[in-house]
């Protein structure tokens, strides 16, 4: 999902996300603030690029779990794609229903300048990720780690 986010820059013209913004968020709910009209424009929160990028990995490993919970060892064993672009596909709950309106974004990135467009990037992303899902379910099997 990472090397995703870098590569949509050079072939999309799309940046990276910001999870230092995420980070922000994140920080100003230690204070009691769930929701923001603009985190961008919210006070910055010391450390928020730390925060988010932590945060970032730990709701992946969450996710991953997920997979692991559903589906058991079995999966692991044998790796199919269609349990990790499911669970991929279905984290979109969290930034659709979840960060951007926290963030300003509204429900499903209706209030950005161009919600379709945000969608559609939020989408291919967490297909990355449930890829990602796949391919280290496939290294796993054939490394024979677990």
């Amino acid at each position: 999902m990472d090397v995703w986010g870098l590569a949509r820059k050079p072939l999309l013209g799309v940046p990276p996300p910001n999870y230092g913004l995420v980070g922000r968020w994140i920080g100003h709910m230690a204070r009691g603030r769930f929701r923001h009209d603009s985190i961008a424009a919210s006070a910055p929160v010391r450390g928020e690029s730390v925060i988010g990028w932590a945060f970032h990995y730990l709701i992946g490993i969450a996710f991953a779990a997920l997979l692991l919970g559903i589906w058991g060892n079995a999966w692991v064993q044998q790796p199919t794609i269609g349990p990790a672009l499911t669970v991929g596909i279905s984290t979109l709950v969290a930034p659709f229903l979840l960060m951007q309106p926290g963030m300003g974004a509204g429900i499903a990135a209706s209030r950005t300048p161009n919600p379709t467009s945000a969608r559609l990037q939020s989408l291919i992303t967490h297909a990355v990720f449930g890829l990602g899902l796949y391919a280290s379910g496939q290294a796993v099997n054939l490394f024979d780690v677990v």
